[in-house]
C-alpha cells in the first residue's frame, strides 16, 4: 500500500505538469483522431502503458491483477459525506456481493441506483468504480448499490448479466431498505456495466415488469457484432483496443453464442420502444463511441427519452481515472445529469 501511495503522489505530480511538457514526455506531438484531440494527460498515460503486454496475451487472472493495480494508481479518493457497507443479495444462483453507498443527505424521493462496473465481463470488482459510486451517491443524493457480478471465463454469459438483473429486481422490490420510495430503482454502469444496464431494461420489458426510473449508460457496448467506423479509427486507442474487446467477448461468450441476437446486441432488437429514459455518455477516443451514439439515435427514433453527451477529449474507462481533472469533471457532470433526471428536469 505504501508503494501505491508513493506512486500515486508521483503520477499526480507528473500529471500537473504543463501540457507542452507532458506531450514531450509522451513522445511529442498531438494525438488527433476522428476530428478530436486526446487530453494530454491521457496521452501521457497511454505512453506509459506502451511497454505493457496487451491484455489479450495474458490470462484472465493476470488481467484482473494488472487492471486492479492500474486503477489503484489512477482513481480518485471517495467523496466525503458518503458511507458504504459491503452486503450480499440472495439469488437463485447464490449470494451476490454488493456494496451499498448512502449519502449523508439522502433524498427520500430519489430511486436507488444499481451500478454495474466496467471490465468486459472479465475484469473489475467493487473497487473499480468505488470513487465514482461515491460521487453518484453524494451528487444524486441516493443510495447506490454496486454489484460484484460473476466474471468470465469462469462464469460465461449470462451469469454476470443474470446477477445484475437479480440485484435490480431485489432493490426494486425492497427499495425501503435503501431509503428509496417503494418500487423505485434506476440502473446504470460503464462499459460492460452500461451494456448490462441496457439489456436489463429489455429483459424487464420482455417480462412485463416496470422499467427503471432511468438508465445511465456510460460508453456502453450495445452491439456485440458491431463494425462501426470507430471500431477501426480507435482500434488501438488507450486503454481499450479492438483486440482487447475481441478478447473480452471470447472469454464472455460460449463458442455457440450468436453475437447478433438481441440479448447480446440490444441495438439490434426489433422494438426499442417502451424502455426507460436514457442518459447515454460516450468518450471521443473509444472503439465504442459510435455504438453509444447510434443507440441514442435509435431510442429517440423509437419514441424514447434520451439525453446524449460525448466527451471528445477523453478515452474509454475515464470514470476510473479520477486523478485526471478532465475525467473527474466529466464524472461530476454525469452525476449532475442523473440528479436532474431525479428532479424531473432532464427529460422534459
Amino acid at each position: 500500500m505504501a508503494d501505491i501511495a508513493l506512486q500515486r503522489v508521483i503520477i499526480k505530480g507528473l500529471l500537473s505538469l504543463p501540457t507542452p511538457i507532458l506531450r514531450t514526455l509522451a513522445g511529442g506531438g498531438v494525438v488527433y483522431k476522428g476530428g478530436r484531440t486526446l487530453d494530454p494527460r491521457f496521452q501521457f498515460m497511454a505512453a506509459q502503458a506502451k511497454g505493457q503486454p496487451p491484455m489479450s496475451s495474458v490470462t484472465a487472472i493476470d488481467a484482473r491483477a494488472g487492471a486492479k493495480a492500474g486503477f489503484a494508481l489512477a482513481t480518485a479518493k471517495p467523496d466525503p459525506g458518503v458511507r458504504w457497507e459491503n452486503q450480499t443479495v440472495d439469488s437463485a444462483d447464490g449470494a451476490i456481493p454488493v456494496r451499498v453507498y448512502r449519502p449523508e443527505k439522502q433524498d427520500p424521493d430519489a430511486p436507488a441506483l444499481v451500478y454495474l462496473h466496467m471490465g468486459g465481463g472479465v475484469i473489475g470488482d467493487l473497487e473499480t468504480c468505488h470513487a465514482f459510486c461515491s460521487v453518484l451517491a453524494r451528487t444524486v443524493r441516493c443510495a447506490v448499490i454496486s454489484v460484484d457480478y460473476r466474471l468470465a471465463p469462469e462464469h460465461r454469459y449470462p451469469a454476470g448479466l443474470d446477477d445484475s438483473l437479480a440485484v435490480v429486481r431485489h432493490v426494486r422490490d425492497h427499495a425501503d431498505r435503501y431509503g428509496a420510495p417503494a418500487g423505485k430503482v434506476a440502473v446504470g454502469g460503464d462499459s460492460m456495466g452500461g451494456y448490462f444496464s441496457a439489456i436489463i431494461c429489455h429483459d424487464l420489458k420482455a417480462a412485463g415488469e416496470p422499467q427503471p426510473d432511468y438508465q445511465l449508460l456510460i460508453y456502453p457496448c450495445v452491439d456485440a457484432a458491431s463494425e462501426t467506423a470507430s471500431m477501426s479509427v480507435h482500434a488501438d486507442s488507450y486503454p481499450l483496443t479492438r483486440d482487447t474487446m475481441t478478447w473480452f467477448f471470447a472469454q464472455y461468450l460460449s463458442a455457440d453464442a450468436d453475437p447478433s441476437e438481441p440479448r447480446l446486441s440490444p441495438l439490434r432488437a426489433a422494438d426499442l420502444s417502451g424502455l426507460a429514459p436514457a442518459i447515454i455518455v460516450t468518450a471521443g477516443f473509444d472503439p465504442l463511441t459510435d455504438q453509444g451514439e447510434d443507440y441514442a439515435k435509435a431510442l429517440l427514433a423509437a419514441g424514447g427519452k434520451v439525453v446524449f453527451r460525448r466527451y471528445d477529449s477523453l478515452p474509454h474507462a475515464f470514470t476510473g481515472f479520477g486523478l485526471i481533472a478532465s475525467a473527474d469533471a466529466a464524472c461530476r457532470e454525469i452525476a449532475q445529469l442523473a440528479r436532474k433526471a431525479v428532479d424531473g428536469q432532464l427529460f422534459c
